[in-house]
């Protein structure tokens, strides 16, 4: 298995003691300890699950030294030893031989099959760690693309307050909580309740803003502690810690514990502030925005009055029963702390000294490609030390091998491993060559016609400028845009790059408004208008499905839609209908979730 696959694995495992031990802990001592300690405290699961690092000796790292060293001791005794072959032994009966032949055929193919099952399951098993690292960087994007779609669609129903009265009470507010950069205040009567959304540009966003001066000033009291106390890089951060863990349920446990602390911890917090005696107040606030009716479902990367309804009737509770921690409750929650972090650091994580113990590990008998049977194998040449360390999954040492490798040799291992698409080997190989060996040019030729991005890219640091710029002449005229990206960083021609991605977009955008024309629709700015109407919505899917443009006016009249042909060609413009309208709108509900 990968030794980093190894390493995360162990994390994992690491932060769900940890996980298990707060979900305990907080059954027995829930209404005794802050809400606000309830919160952060679960930073430090998040530090473990994401940082490898770790003390030399731990819990962890006993346990994998362990499996590691009942492994290696049971591996040699599951060798088969070789049957002695002498001269002395090559005398057998007549009676029974082409029986006896028959046998020794079928045990030489079970062992061929068995062999293959085998190396299929090495293989399996030794490239796992890219499923894991695919999944966790679509899950990554995934979340990406939804929250800029949320922040797409927040942003073009709202609408900037002119009260000054409003903005002044924002102001007065935003320097009680010492807070210096400038907040934004608009209004967007979809969403569901007041939230903050922004983090370089905060914007505090109100359903309306025919509220009382109480409800004011606690909303927004509200959304500045969220600010203030970076709920939102919080957020984010246990976003990527679940994209990391995708394969562990106490890790999505976690996150949504973790969200319902923000809501109470930052209760708790505005309340430490305004007094007991606002409790009231502040409750009459949660449930006067818990009745604002909205469209929009509030997005994970935005941080809300009132996330979740079902938490409403303990949120109220706990709101009403606030009251300051004693000193005994303090002192209790300060000695946790430290035990939740010495218990972080006794777990620990899979130690590297494991890692070079695994490196340094002696060869087994039987290796990726057995020889005939009864065929001596000699330890010492490089062709069978590049296979032992290649077992042992050891970068460095197959590095200074491969370059002791005839070409042939070489040929055959950058073949295999470009087949296998083991691109870490391949890339130790790649710059284990002779900068004037000839097997560049040909995995170059080979990576560039089948487009894969990564192994060219890798071959190209071996290349001089001569050869990078015949290269990029070749994909500009090839017109790869992927394959330019990469010449022009690897000849440091960045501006180039930008210069020639900012026309090719600028065309590409004549050229659409040019279509768009063609059939009736014309821009102007941001805002589409078909037959002299302003458009409400505009959509437009390519024939794959794999773009499309989406644009919506509140103050448009028409929903329009963009009809293409299998090349993609544009053949008209079609009314939607009020059911795609509707199917519409909840699929985009549906993404904010």
């Amino acid at each position: 298995m990968n030794v980093v696959l190894k390493l995360f694995l162990s994390m994992s495992f690491s932060g769900s003691l940890l996980i298990l031990a707060l979900l305990g802990g907080k059954r027995l001592l829930k209404d005794r300890l802050s809400r606000q300690w309830q919160y952060y405290i679960w930073l430090v699961v998040i530090v473990r699950l994401l940082l490898p690092f770790g003390p030399e000796t731990s819990l962890m790292g006993k346990t994998y030294q362990t499996l590691d060293r009942a492994i290696t001791q049971a591996a040699p005794s599951s060798q088969q030893q070789p049957i002695p072959n002498t001269p002395g032994d090559r005398f057998v009966p007549i009676v029974g031989l082409e029986q006896n032949n028959e046998n020794k055929n079928d045990l030489a193919e079970g062992k061929t099959t068995a062999h293959l099952f085998q190396k299929v399951g090495t293989l399996l098993v030794a490239h796992i760690w890219l499923v894991w690292l695919a999944v966790a960087l679509g899950l990554l994007i995934r979340k990406i693309t939804l929250y800029q779609g949320f922040r797409r669609y927040i942003d073009a129903g709202a609408t900037p307050v002119s009260d000054i009265e409003l903005l002044d009470r924002l102001s007065i507010l935003a320097q009680q909580e010492s807070i210096k950069k400038p907040i934004e205040l608009c209004v967007n009567p979809l969403v569901s309740c007041p939230l903050l959304i922004g983090f370089l540009h905060p914007c505090v966003v109100l359903p309306c803003v025919d509220i009382s001066e109480k409800d004011f000033s606690c909303t927004v009291l509200h959304e500045l502690t969220h600010y203030k106390r970076r709920d939102m890089l919080y957020k984010w951060l246990v976003q990527l810690t679940v994209c990391l863990h995708w394969f562990n349920p106490l890790v999505h446990l976690m996150s949504g514990e973790i969200t319902k602390a923000c809501e109470f911890s930052c209760d708790e917090a505005v309340l430490a502030k305004m007094g007991c005696d606002k409790a009231q107040d502040y409750g009459e606030t949660l449930l006067n925005a818990m009745a604002a009716v909205g469209k929009y479902q509030e997005h994970f990367g935005a941080v809300t009055l009132s996330e979740n309804k079902e938490l409403l009737k303990e949120r109220i509770g706990a709101i009403m029963n606030f009251k300051k921690r004693s000193t005994a409750i303090r002192i209790l929650t300060g000695m946790l702390t430290l035990c939740v972090m010495f218990g972080a650091v006794f777990i620990g994580v899979y130690p590297a000294a494991a890692v070079d113990q695994s490196s340094s590990l002696p060869p087994v008998s039987e290796s990726k490609h057995p020889t005939q049977a009864g065929t001596k194998v000699d330890g010492d040449d490089p062709a069978s030390q590049a296979e032992r360390y290649y077992e042992a999954d050891s970068l460095p040492l197959f590095g200074m091998t491969f370059s002791r490798l005839d070409e042939n040799a070489q040929k055959q291992w950058l073949e295999k491993l470009y087949e296998d698409g083991d691109f870490a080997f391949f890339s130790v190989a790649v710059r284990s060559l002779d900068t004037s060996s000839s097997l560049l040019a040909d995995f170059a030729e080979k990576a560039y016609a089948e487009k894969e991005m990564a192994f060219f890219s890798t071959l190209t640091d071996r290349m001089d400028k001569s050869e990078l710029e015949s290269w990029l002449d070749r994909a500009l005229e090839d017109g790869i845009w992927s394959f330019q990206s990469i010449l022009f960083d690897k000849l440091g021609k960045d501006e180039d790059f930008d210069e020639l991605k900012e026309k090719n977009e600028k065309e590409w955008a004549e050229a659409q408004t040019a279509e768009y024309r063609a059939v009736g629709v014309t821009m102007d700015g941001k805002d589409y208008n078909y037959q002299g109407q302003l458009v409400n919505i505009f959509l437009d899917i390519r024939a794959n499905g794999a773009f499309y443009t989406l644009n919506t006016n509140p103050k448009g009249t028409v929903n329009i839609k963009i009809i293409r042909d299998g090349e993609d060609k544009i053949t008209g413009v079609a009314y939607m209908t009020e059911a795609e309208v509707t199917q519409l709108l909840e699929n985009m509900s549906d993404a904010d979730d």
